[in-house]
């Protein structure tokens, strides 16, 4: 089942890529057909004025949050970005850390790496980087090596949530950052209930807000403070299950 579920998400973002996101925003405002990506991305926090400032071919409309706007990113520093699709979230920490930082993608979808690194070429971005890993297994980076750690929507997607908080917490420097923003549920799914498209959708693969807490806490991280909790799709029910979206900030 891992590694089926795996092989799907990269498919599936594979040809959101390729073709565009028109089959599932994966996120919690009022995303309709017909959205253009930027459109999409501002109903969930984002600011238009600093999304037309990179280039536009990193923005596809996916996400359930804006971790970035409570990073508290500061010149200098290094921050890396799980799940960095197209690399919509490094181009905007690479402004914020300016060029005596780095601004770091992990992926690992090889379309969306290649589409991430075009667009870094085609903006001219020297302080950013993006590199293949599987976030719960490893993170291609040394211990105790980064500042901040951002994601928007990705843990959910993965089978291990406390292995991946754990990499999170290996690579962070002492009193360095986590920002996550993530899809919850009030009612987990057991094995046999697991439908692929779901889990690629960001919905059956979530945890209730009490789990994805203790996943935190089970690999090390204090201080855990929700910074923002809504509805997703308006309240709308799934398959019988509320979901919600959090972002979520913890220390090490």
């Amino acid at each position: 089942m891992k590694n089926s579920i795996k092989d799907d998400i990269k498919k599936r973002y594979s040809k959101i890529v390729m073709s565009g996101n028109d089959d599932c925003c994966c996120m919690p405002g009022e995303c309709k057909k017909g959205d253009s990506p930027i459109d999409a991305t501002k109903l969930i926090g984002y600011d238009q004025e600093e999304l037309e400032s990179i280039p536009q071919e990193a923005i596809l409309g996916v996400g359930c949050g804006a971790p970035i706007n409570h990073a508290g990113l500061k010149e200098g520093e290094i921050v890396v970005d799980l799940g960095s699709g197209a690399g919509i979230d490094i181009f905007l920490a690479s402004k914020k850390v300016l060029d005596s930082g780095k601004a770091i993608g992990i992926d690992m979808t090889d379309q969306m790496l290649e589409k991430a690194r075009e667009n870094a070429l085609r903006g001219n971005y020297s302080n950013v980087e993006f590199k293949k890993g599987d976030i719960e297994e490893n993170i291609p980076l040394d211990h105790n090596s980064v500042d901040a750690v951002i994601s928007n929507c990705v843990i959910n997607l993965t089978t291990n949530k406390t292995n991946a908080f754990k990499e999170i917490f290996r690579i962070l420097k002492s009193n360095g950052r986590m920002v996550i923003s993530d899809l919850i549920t009030n009612v987990e799914l057991h094995p046999e209930e697991i439908n692929s498209d779901q889990w690629c959708e960001c919905i059956d693969g979530a945890l209730t807000k009490e789990n994805y807490l203790s996943c935190m806490k089970q690999a090390g991280f204090e201080k855990i403070e929700i910074l923002e909790e809504r509805k997703y799709m308006d309240g709308e029910k799934i398959n019988g299950r509320e979901i919600s979206s959090l972002v979520v900030r913890a220390i090490k």
